[in-house]
Parts: structure tokens; sequence; C-alpha cells
């Protein structure tokens, strides 16, 4: 399980983002407290894997509190949770350490997906051994990337979307248009279209897939995770 502290200084709002972390799977709430500084000691006392950090809290700036983890030798991830847009404040957050960015007002299902890919993330550096080659770096940082399906391209459904991710997911070694056509349900062409948004936004990667006569075919393959 990955342990989560929840920093939020708003109490309805803590006590929604604890429940929605307990409903994902393979995650914990570890605590909840309401300061800078009560994380800070949380921490010290319960390390924990993950915190889910509001940036304003009533005590300290949020990318204080990530730096301060940082300095007292906390390895713990965080995700920031803010309504913050100033792109400033955005690189500000990776330079302290924030591997996501979840901006308020959000759904659980927006909360689920930034979860589900840092668990992803997460398995990539499970075992302590040398990375096969850039390849194997970049899927790993490729599970944090998301498919924004707020503004999917016109004629495309989230239905569709999820059955094709899932029938790419399903191929390891990648697979051709229609062979993940066939698997979800849909056409070779609807396919082709979906993987090629998904190649677009970064989660999957393209490449000749030869072994007959004429022109190669292409080949598909998820590069969120492994």
């Amino acid at each position: 399980m990955i342990s989560v502290l929840v920093v939020e200084d708003d109490p309805v709002a803590g006590e929604a983002h604890a429940t929605y972390v307990a409903r994902v799977s393979g995650f914990a709430v570890a605590g909840r407290v309401r300061t800078g500084q009560g994380a800070l000691r949380f921490v010290e006392r319960t390390p924990v894997d993950l915190v889910l950090l509001d940036l304003r809290l009533p005590d300290m700036d949020g990318l204080q509190v990530a730096r301060a983890l940082r300095t007292a030798g906390s390895d713990a991830d965080v995700i920031a949770v803010t309504s913050a847009r100033d792109l400033k404040v955005v690189r500000a957050a990776v330079s302290s350490g924030v591997v996501q960015y979840l901006l308020k007002p959000f759904t659980f299902a927006a909360m689920r997906d930034k979860l589900e890919h840092y668990a992803r993330f997460r398995a990539s550096f499970e075992h302590d051994r040398d990375a096969s080659g850039q390849g194997e770096i970049d899927r790993a940082f490729a599970a944090l990337r998301e498919i924004d399906r707020s503004s999917l391209p016109k004629g495309m459904s989230e239905e569709t979307l999820a059955a094709v991710v899932a029938a790419l997911r399903a191929e390891p070694e990648g697979a051709a248009a229609g062979a993940v056509g066939t698997t979800a349900g849909v056409s070779r062409v609807t396919a082709r279209r979906y993987l090629e948004y998904l190649v677009d936004t970064g989660v999957a990667e393209r490449r000749p897939q030869y072994g007959g006569p004429g022109r190669p075919e292409m080949a598909y393959r998820w590069s969120g995770e492994e």
C-alpha cells in the first residue's frame, strides 16, 4: 500500500480528499493535517510515501513545506493540490520536487488518474538496479503523463478511448491498429485514430512492424508503464 498524508487547511476539503484517496486501490490514508508545520511534524514521526499538499496553508507556503521535507531527509513524493494557475507557481512546484499538480476544483476521477499514474511511476523504481537504457527511464517518467480526457478531439469519446487504452495495455510488446481494434471492439480505422491521439499526447509510441511483403505496418505500444 502507498501511504498518503493529506495536507489541507479546509476541514471539509481535507475530508473529501482523504475519502477520494481511500477509494483508490493500492492507497491508504496515513493521516490528515491542516498546517505546514503539522505536515513536517507528522512526516518526522510517521514516514509516508506520498504527500497530497495544499499550496496555500495558513502558516506557510506549500512549496516551503515541500522543500523542508527534502531538507529534513524525507523521500516522500509530493502531489500539489491548489487553485493556483500561475505558471510561475507551476514551475516553482517542479523545482521543489513536486511530481504531480492537481488543480482545484477537481473530481474523484481526476484524483484517481493522478494517483494511478503516480503508482505506475513508483512501480518503475521498485527494484534497486540499473536501468536497461534510456527507453526504460523514459517509460518510467511517461507514467506521470496524463491523457486530457476533458479536451478530446471532436468525434472521440471517453468510452472508446478507455477501451483502446485497455486493449493497448494488454499488449506489452505492442500491437497493430487492427489487433487493438479487434480487442477494443472498434474498426481498424477508429483504433488507429485513437492510437495516434495517444502517441500525440505522449503515452504511446509508434514504430514500424516488419514481417510481410510491402510497406511495414505501424505497431503501437503503451509507454506509460512497463
